[in-house]
């Protein structure tokens, strides 16, 4: 079973996030070594679950979900 995703990790930029081992940034034990995969809330911000299908299950908890009635 892989492990749990983090939805908003401290410090995301200190690991690497491209497999399920989440390796430290500067101890990278799979693919090319060339860099790390950065944690979507470092690309999108804080509020990077509201949007797309993530296929994350938050046990019925969503981030700041707006549903379409609230308009």
């Amino acid at each position: 079973m892989a492990k749990k995703f983090p939805l908003h990790p401290k410090h995301p930029e200190r690991i690497c996030w491209g497999c399920d081992k989440y390796c430290a940034a500067d101890a990278m034990g799979c693919g090319n070594g060339s860099d790390r995969t950065q944690h979507p809330a470092e690309l999108l911000g804080d509020d990077w679950l509201d949007y797309g299908d993530w296929g994350i299950d938050t046990d019925g908890a969503t981030a700041n979900a707006v549903s379409p009635t609230d308009k």
